[in-house]
């Protein structure tokens, strides 16, 4: 054999080698790292199994570090962990790219396009015990999640603490609330990662019923900005039998990791086979405008299984509500006394003179909601139980079905009817969830009866079960198992002082907004810095509708001369760009009907925003300081704009390049006064009309704590006649 020949018979061997490596390393029994790519190639993802076998994963966007290698895993109480130990078994990838249409929305179709990686890991010294890790990357960001198949080795078990960790690249200005296991109402610090020890004490103000996280905390949705120009958000998606997560910090090496809510006697979570956590949700964008056009979150949630979605319709209300808080003319109780139980005679309790919820009074917002063309109206304090029902701990503190001697359910109601109005049902619990489950078919029932289609729930107060918090398993299911019982009557839900949401309006589309953040009752109450309102959005908007209750005219409460000087940090317009920036399908004009009546002329934007959407643009957004969005209304051919501003006045660039092309429409815009700020001269204003294209671009001044308003309407030549073009 010559020299030539050996070279040739050399080179095939090592290529058969070659080939032979390529397939083991390619065989999903045997592979260790994987590399996925979303479907725009903008985020790269890495798995891996370290050498003592504990899954690892990266993120990384157009090459900048999102998470940098971090570790996933549970610790199992009483049982071998799931956090080391672990061999591939399998391995599986897929791509999906479908849309669905939510029952109502920001948008009246969503995409949906992700690629998947599943993969099976076992632990051979647990007798091939074996869970999964499902992740799947999209345009926009990570989604993953741990599941565990029903299998001999594992049926029932208890967690101690699960270990996903978010290894972050740098020290991040990040929005953030302190970690507590009962109240997300904190007012929001803006800050460097490495500052937040030091700043923890201060941002930890006293609020009702609050349990704050021993160790160093934060809430999600974490809103953080790298130095590079990265806008990074971490939450999580379909939140259901599981405790809610906040997030350790390590301040120094920028790490966090995941942080379960406790039970009464300190467990995580109790898991049955099959079972699966909720997605933790990492969304990521260059530009800040994609991180509040994210519907990532609503797609990692399951469709919702109702038959039926027809009765479940958005809302613009009002309510005998504000006026608790300011006008220091009414009350929820209907008594002088302190002490009273659900078994006594209310007809003999000493009335207070100051009872909201009157028949007469109740008749009286009727009337507005009629004459303005407002679908509902709230009536808080209707019920017994008022005077002595906050901080207590007391069980049987409301019966939700027995009026105070004032107010006649069923001459309200029928009134209301005879006026075209609906009347929205208060389920105040006082934190005693178990009192409200004994009762909730009879509450439903008399809904039903009376009816009322819809609910405001509340849960002021530490939660009875006594020892469970708002955020853990129990309570989580508990605000479930509300909304599949309401469903069931054909009964929309909206919660106060629940769980902070994760998409589950999309499973359950009857839980139709919640609060569960700081909104504007604590205008009354201390105030919201002006900046608060552009933070929300990229923070607790991130995982569904929030009832904001914004529309507040009268922001100097020194009017009402009840003695304080509180005063609400926005100007009047801001107000109205609320119904545009703070999504819900169930917005509340939440003043009072005489301060309304003194601004006829701005209340009309109120009167006429939709609250139900087709598509929405997010036009500017600096998380902190500003946002625009403009949307189109659900089926019609009308937009809505709304624009705001922290405490320094700005100019906003506003294109109108999503409306039909070659086509004139009037824009109404509402806007700051040239003097107008948020705390002086705040009900200063203009209102002017301007013929608009998709061509036009307007160039609005927005005041300190300021905002603009506009609305978009089709009209005749003689309806543009005389106005100017922009």
């Amino acid at each position: 054999m010559n020299f030539q020949s050996t070279k040739m018979l050399l080179r095939l061997s090592v290529s058969k080698k070659i080939a032979l490596l390529l397939f083991v390393c390619a065989s999903p029994l045997w592979i260790q790292a994987q590399v996925m790519t979303s479907p725009n190639k903008n985020l790269t993802f890495q798995f891996e199994l370290t050498a003592n076998g504990t899954p690892t994963y990266q993120l990384s966007f157009k090459g900048k570090p999102v998470v940098k290698t971090s570790t996933l895993g549970l610790e199992i109480k009483n049982a071998p962990s799931f956090m080391d130990g672990f061999s591939i078994t399998n391995s599986a990838q897929k791509s999906v790219d479908d849309s669905w249409n939510p029952v109502m929305g920001e948008e009246k179709t969503i995409r949906n396009t992700y690629n998947e990686l599943v993969v099976t890991l076992a632990q051979a010294k647990n007798n091939n015990r074996y869970i999964r890790i499902r992740f799947r990357l999209f345009n926009d960001g990570l989604g993953f999640r741990y599941e565990f198949p029903k299998q001999n080795d594992l049926n029932y078990f208890v967690i101690k603490e699960e270990h996903s960790e978010f290894q972050l690249a740098g020290d991040h200005k990040i929005f953030w609330i302190p970690g507590d296991y009962d109240t997300n109402e904190y007012a929001y610090t803006t800050s460097k990662i490495s500052e937040i020890p030091s700043l923890m004490k201060k941002a930890t103000i006293e609020i009702n019923s609050q349990f704050p996280i021993k160790n160093l905390a934060v809430q999600t949705p974490s809103m953080m900005k790298s130095s590079d120009g990265l806008y990074i958000n971490i939450h999580e998606a379909a939140l259901i039998n599981y405790p809610a997560m906040s997030l350790n910090l390590d301040a120094t090496t920028f790490k966090m990791s995941s942080h379960l809510t406790p039970d009464a006697v300190g467990n995580k979570g109790y898991m049955q086979t099959d079972a699966q956590t909720p997605w933790r949700t990492i969304v990521v964008s260059d530009k800040a405008t994609d991180i509040l056009a994210s519907k990532l979150i609503l797609n990692l949630n399951e469709p919702t299984s109702y038959k039926d979605v027809s009765w479940i319709k958005p809302v613009k209300y009002i309510g005998i509500w504000w006026e608790y808080f300011v006008a220091g003319k009414s009350t929820w109780a209907y008594g002088k006394e302190n002490n009273v139980k659900l078994d006594q005679d209310f007809t003999k309790l000493t009335p207070n003179g100051k009872h909201g919820a009157t028949t007469e009074h109740a008749k009286e917002y009727i009337d507005f909601a009629s004459a303005n063309g407002f679908d509902a109206i709230l009536i808080e304090g209707w019920n017994i139980g008022w005077e002595d029902w906050i901080n207590n701990w007391k069980e049987e503190v409301f019966d939700f079905v027995t009026a105070y001697p004032d107010f006649d359910v069923k001459a309200v109601q029928a009134y209301a009817a005879s006026k075209g109005v609906k009347i929205i049902m208060h389920h105040e619990t006082s934190g005693a969830a178990t009192n409200y489950e004994r009762r909730l078919d009879r509450a439903f029932e008399f809904m039903n009866e009376n009816g009322y289609d819809a609910v405001k729930t509340g849960y002021v107060g530490p939660i009875i079960p006594r020892g469970e918090h708002h955020d853990g398993q129990w309570m989580v299911n508990h605000y479930i198992h509300v909304a599949n019982r309401a469903a069931d009557y054909k009964i929309m839900i909206n919660s106060h002082e629940a769980v902070r949401p994760t998409g589950l309006n999309r499973t359950y589309p009857n839980w139709i907004a919640q609060e569960s953040a700081r909104g504007t009752e604590f205008e009354a109450m201390g105030g919201l810095a002006p900046e608060h309102t552009t933070i929300l959005p990229f923070t607790r908007l991130m995982g569904g509708p929030m009832d904001y209750t914004p529309g507040i005219f009268q922001t100097d409460l020194t009017y009402y001369k009840t003695g304080g000087n509180q005063r609400v940090n926005t100007t009047l317009v801001k107000q109205l760009a609320y119904y545009v920036t703070m999504y819900s399908p169930l917005q509340m004009a939440a003043d009072l009907p005489e301060n309304y009546n003194r601004f006829p002329d701005a209340f009309q934007f109120i009167k006429d925003v939709a609250v139900d959407w087709d598509n929405s643009y997010i036009l500017e957004a600096e998380p902190g300081d500003y946002i625009s969005i403009a949307r189109k209304a659900k089926g019609k051919n009308e937009w809505f704009v709304g624009g705001i501003t922290d405490e320094n006045s700005r100019t906003a660039t506003l294109a109108f390049d999503y409306l039909p092309k070659g086509k004139k429409f009037i824009a109404t815009i509402y806007a700051d006064a040239k003097d107008a700020n948020w705390n002086e001269k705040p009900q200063n204003y203009t209102i002017r009309k301007v013929v608009v294209t998709s061509k036009s671009v307007l160039k609005q001044y927005i005041a300190p704590g300021g905002g603009v308003a506009i609305s978009i309407k089709e009209g005749t030549a003689s309806d543009m006649k005389g106005l100017g073009k922009l």
